[in-house]
């Protein structure tokens, strides 16, 4: 396990230099914080990322990842490991591209915020079932200009 945190420890610190920021903690702590919605990291819980004695949780990191513009999956797991889990996820010919896009960056949302998208969207599919008397009807493209057509709003 120790390994495993060192190794973060060098991703996130080459990250920073190559995101144009000084891998040192009050460099981290500032820049995090700007952008961090939650708690606020202290110089010391920083360091020990930056150290290898600790990881950051999965809010943070998804912070870390968006904020140096790199690969949640390769700041956290590396390189290698994160090519690995894109060879292996399915892909979704079936939906649009705008859409995968939407539902790459609602991953990316905190809890938090993923179950308030998640609650406009059930709101939104049950105001549709009971308007129609049925489930809300997995949309292709004739079906969206009919509904155009028979929707009076």
């Amino acid at each position: 396990m120790e390994n495993t945190r060192q190794q973060f420890a060098e991703r996130l610190q080459q990250a920073l230099k190559h995101a144009g920021y000084a891998p040192k903690p009050a460099v981290l702590e500032r820049e995090f914080n700007l952008r961090y919605l939650g708690k606020p990291m202290t110089l010391h819980g920083v360091r020990r990322w930056l150290k290898g004695e600790t990881l950051p949780s999965e809010d943070k990191l998804l912070v870390l990842a968006r904020w140096l513009k790199v690969d949640v999956r390769e700041l956290r797991f590396g390189e290698q490991v994160s090519h690995q889990v894109r060879e292996r996820q399915l892909p979704y010919p079936e939906i649009p591209h705008r859409e995968q896009e939407v539902i790459e960056m609602f991953l990316e949302l905190s809890p938090s915020r993923r179950q308030v998208i998640c609650d406009v969207i059930m709101t939104f599919a049950l105001a549709e079932q009971a308007q129609f008397g049925t489930p809300p009807a997995k949309p292709d493209n004739d079906q969206e200009n009919t509904t155009a057509e028979q929707d009076p709003a």
